[in-house]
């Protein structure tokens, strides 16, 4: 009956696909630079997020948007010469960083799931893990008794690898990853576990 009166109903997965769904309400409430509080188009001002953090653009984006700036400037230079290459310089180099730019992750902990966030692009409901289905965090790598862990996040300064498993959709599929966090303790508490 308490469940009923909380919303959640069904089978397991039913309530992860409610909780995924009101996780992305929660963070569709904010913009991308959390910070700054609720978005003001916000009809009904949201709960504050649990936990977030910002991920630089991942090695593949970098080696990505650096090959083709080279490219790039490489095929001006050799058809025009040095004034097309440095004619072209300010646009490829902008466009770059640019496209850097929205490869940043927010990654995020809100009172329903946790997700990985672009900022130049909408949450995948795909990308959300609901609360629900966390099992377990431990400060390192992801023990060996542990399903194979994805990687998620770049080593970065002052941050400290996290392993964390949880259920898939279906519920009994176990999964786990790995995440660069800048504080610990904090990233656990907030999905509801203690290192």
């Amino acid at each position: 009956m308490a469940a009923q009166a909380r919303g959640e109903q069904g089978p397991p997965h039913t309530r992860a696909t409610q909780e995924r769904d009101r996780h992305l309400e929660q963070t569709r409430g904010y913009r991308f630079v959390a910070g700054r509080g609720p978005k003001p188009s916000a009809t009904v001002r949201p709960a504050p997020l649990r936990y977030w953090q910002y991920d630089l653009p991942s090695r593949t984006a970098l080696l990505f948007v650096l090959v083709v700036v080279t490219v790039w400037l490489g095929f001006f230079g050799w058809l025009g010469g040095a004034q097309a290459f440095r004619d072209e310089a300010p646009l490829a180099i902008g466009l770059g960083l640019i496209v850097l730019l929205l490869s940043i992750c927010r990654y995020t902990v809100s009172d329903h799931g946790l997700s990985m966030d672009v900022a130049g692009s909408r949450t995948s409901p795909s990308n959300v893990v609901p609360l629900m289905l966390i099992r377990n965090v431990r400060l390192g790598d992801a023990p060996a008794d542990w399903p194979k862990a994805a990687r998620q996040g770049g080593r970065w300064p002052g941050r400290q690898r996290v392993a964390v498993r949880h259920l898939a959709e279906d519920g009994q599929t176990e999964k786990a990853f790995t995440h660069w966090v800048r504080d610990p303790k904090e990233f656990a508490a907030a999905l509801g576990h203690r290192l």
